[in-house]
């Protein structure tokens, strides 16, 4: 059964560029009281504009965690019980670094806290209102490098898997409930994400790792922030556990669950195919 977004709140964190932007927009056409969040208020007042000026709009950094704390403690008093809240969990960054070995830890921390922990704070945050209610959805945006780990992501890869294991933990936990919970593994979307990673401070790329490693990404993203939020917006109206975005999202599925194992080479042999160099 196909759900409507009418009588919905929907809060999204990271809405202020790429598939976040999207969501908005498209979650305001139909028909939802949209909660838009991001930590860089420029772009977020551009999201607000886009979507005709009908968000509620907040600054917020999923990394500071006093931050989330506050932001519930105020929102939650305003919002309608009678709606069904729909918690989006989409904010996030990437890192270039190189290998593992050459990752300095406080990158791979700094990853993590975004990337995951604002996932985990955010949930903490409003799960409690869900329940009370008994009604919500939570929906956390992992990634293909959630299904697959990939070299010289071992922060992203980290956080990304880490998504997915809490989202099916929460799943079952909430089995019994009338709160749902989503998870979403895009493949290569088409957004500033590559071009805005944060440069390690190992020192291990170079300018030129980086210009190949954004033009490696800009080449294998084939799907656009748009179709990325239809596909998301319309598995969570059907409920979808898992929600996949794009062929290259399908066909990495399909390797790992029929290689669990010896995808790591295939993978691996395919990359340094397409792109004659090692991704950074």
């Amino acid at each position: 059964m196909k759900l409507s977004f009418d009588n919905t709140t929907i809060l999204i964190t990271g809405a202020g560029s790429g598939i976040g932007r999207e969501l908005a927009r498209q979650a305001a056409q139909q028909g939802a009281l949209v909660i838009a969040t991001d930590v860089n208020e420029a772009t977020l007042a551009d999201t607000n504009q886009l979507a005709g000026g009908s968000l509620r709009t907040y600054r917020l950094d999923v990394s500071d965690a006093d931050a989330i704390l506050q932001f519930a403690t105020d929102l939650i008093p305003s919002l309608d019980p009678t709606k069904r809240l729909i918690l989006i969990n989409n904010a996030g960054v990437a890192l270039g670094s190189g290998p593992f070995i050459e990752t300095h830890l406080d990158d791979f921390e700094w990853l993590l806290t975004i990337n995951l922990w604002g996932v985990i704070r955010m949930t903490k945050a409003f799960l409690p209102f869900m329940l009370t209610h008994n009604r919500g959805h939570i929906v956390n945006l992992s990634s293909v490098f959630g299904l697959a780990g990939v070299e010289n992501q071992s922060a992203y890869c980290t956080a990304k898997f880490g998504v997915r294991g809490f989202s099916d933990v929460l799943r079952m936990e909430l089995m019994a409930t009338d709160v749902r919970v989503s998870c979403v593994h895009p493949g290569g979307i088409s957004t500033n994400i590559a071009a805005a990673a944060r440069r390690g401070k190992g020192g291990f790329v170079t300018d030129e790792m980086q210009k190949q490693s954004t033009a490696s990404f800009a080449k294998a993203a084939k799907t656009t922030p748009q179709e990325a939020a239809r596909v998301i917006l319309d598995g969570v109206s059907r409920q979808k556990a898992r929600i996949l975005i794009g062929n290259d999202a399908r066909q990495i599925e399909w390797v790992t669950r029929l290689f669990p194992t010896r995808y790591v080479a295939m993978l691996r042999a395919r990359i340094h195919k397409a792109f004659d160099t090692k991704v950074v």
